[in-house]
């Protein structure tokens, strides 16, 4: 069974909070070897926004089973080649786990960033008991 992370964030000052769970997650599965095959999908508004950068450059680069997904949504450094926009679902389509491997999804951020997110997943096809979401604001 596949594990997809989607994370979205939209305030700088907000961060921390929107990516310590799936930080946590991630840093668990570091921390345990586990090998299951990941993704995380992360909106920040631009390069310097990027909470854990370094530490997820670091854990992705040393684990070929994660996968790091950027999409900035306001400025992009000079020849970026990920997502410019906020999450949608294109770009959910386009790097979520196929239907038929029944992933489970976690999602969390501010309550629209999450809600539309969640339905566009669900529109996508996806279960909604597969769908963990987690909201603020």
């Amino acid at each position: 069974m596949a594990e997809n992370f989607v994370s979205i964030k939209m305030r700088h000052e907000q961060a921390r909070w929107t990516t310590v769970p799936l930080m946590a997650m991630i840093r668990h599965r570091a921390n345990s070897n586990n090998k299951v095959p990941a993704k995380l999908l992360y909106s920040s508004r631009s390069y310097k926004d990027i909470i854990y950068r370094e530490e997820l450059d670091h854990v992705s680069a040393n684990d070929s089973s994660l996968r790091v997904i950027h999409a900035l949504t306001r400025r992009q450094p000079q020849n970026w080649m990920s997502y410019r926009r906020r999450i949608d679902r294109a770009m959910l389509a386009d790097t979520a786990w196929p239907l038929a491997e029944k992933p489970l999804t976690f999602t969390c951020g501010p309550t629209a960033a999450v809600e539309s997110v969640a339905t566009n997943l669900l529109e996508l096809g996806y279960e909604a008991e597969r769908i963990k979401t987690e909201r603020f604001g």
